[in-house]
């Protein structure tokens, strides 16, 4: 029989979307010493994608999970179709070099963050499918290789060595959770640090973000600028923080202040214990996700949940990391709070579908 949706689930996403909404909505006036127009625009879009984001939440929180792992073939199949769209340039349109954005005229979207997803919902249909088998090489490991190496053909020409890195981690751990051999998982790990040491060495702008985290003072104006102002940032917010609306940083100050330095501006608003807080809510989110995996009936369930929550908390601990100058500086959005309709969609569609699995969790 079903059950209502995980309490502290739902609770845990409404607060990580409410806390979003009121960050992006500070961090977005930066925008008015800069263009006022522009603040407008994205305030607006961003309103709407929540609003739609929302509604996606509800419709996934009640289809039945099992009708998605049926359709998981396909699901990824269309999700690699609307990354090679990407190859048409008339459809594509850039930002800060990369062209990772489809541009339909009345939409514009980044189909690598459906890709996400897709592959999370397919590799979770594979390995509940093979079951014990997993633990073999031909059924658990290689899929596994196969498909990374297909994305990472699509996802390396898109210069977007951030999404491969995400969704190569996460599907280790789903690995990890449906029972492969350890001896098979280091393998991978080994294998994965050498392929984006490779892409680091052959790809510049790769290599130079890491050169700028182990020497962000060589070039303090130029590529060590963006880290030197968010620790600066998050400095100034000491322990409780400017209050809500009061950065200075964002004026004029940190690049992306909606977008890749936006966990800046909400330590310097709300200091070490704001961030904290925000952390602390990512962590719920992701421990109360494996606990609705942990007590799903079904393998598919169980690993699907993971899988998102794993997804969910890489690419935003990815973000805060590297704001604070523990790994270099990434692309990757603060899921739920950064600009990025498409990112704020799926991820609340993606957290409709555990609040599906939830529903059918064992007593």
């Amino acid at each position: 029989m079903k059950k209502s949706i995980d309490k502290v689930f739902l609770l845990s996403v409404v607060m990580l979307t409410v806390a979003g909404f009121l960050v992006f909505s500070s961090a977005s006036l930066g925008l008015l010493a800069r263009d006022g127009a522009s603040f407008q625009t994205v305030a607006l879009k961003q309103t709407v994608s929540l609003l739609i984001g929302i509604g996606v939440f509800f419709i996934m929180s009640r289809v039945n999970y099992k009708y998605i792992g049926k359709y998981a073939l396909y699901i990824f199949l269309f999700s690699i179709f609307l990354n090679l769209l990407l190859f048409i340039p008339s459809l594509t349109q850039s930002h800060g070099g990369a062209g990772r954005w489809i541009d339909l005229g009345f939409i514009t979207f980044q189909p690598s963050e459906f890709l996400k997803i897709a592959f999370v919902i397919s590799f979770a249909a594979w390995l509940a499918g093979v079951k014990d088998k997993v633990k073999s090489f031909s059924l658990g490991i290689l899929p596994y290789i196969i498909i990374i190496g297909v994305l990472s053909s699509l996802l390396i020409a898109q210069s977007d060595t951030d999404t491969l890195i995400v969704i190569s981690g996460t599907g280790i751990i789903m690995l990890f959770s449906a029972g492969a051999k350890v001896r098979h998982l280091i393998l991978l790990g080994i294998c994965l640090f050498i392929l984006v040491g490779t892409i680091a060495y052959t790809r510049p702008y790769v290599w130079q973000r890491i050169t700028t985290f182990l020497s962000p003072d060589q070039d303090a104006q130029g590529s060590g600028y963006q880290i030197r102002q968010s620790l600066i940032a998050i400095g100034s917010g000491q322990l409780l923080g400017r209050g809500f609306g009061q950065s200075v940083q964002k004026f004029n100050y940190l690049p992306e202040p909606i977008g890749d330095s936006i966990f800046a501006v909400q330590a310097e608003e709300f200091g070490f214990v704001g961030s904290i807080v925000l952390i602390l809510l990512f962590l719920l989110f992701l421990f109360r996700s494996f606990k609705i995996g942990a007590r799903s009936p079904s393998i598919f369930g169980g690993l699907t949940a993971i899988g998102i929550a794993i997804l969910i908390i890489i690419e935003s601990f990815m973000n805060i990391a590297s704001m604070l100058g523990i790994i270099p500086l990434s692309g990757m959005p603060l899921l739920f709070i950064s600009h990025g309709g498409t990112a704020l969609i799926i991820t609340l569609g993606a957290a409709g579908i555990i609040a599906n699995i939830s529903k059918h969790r064992k007593t």
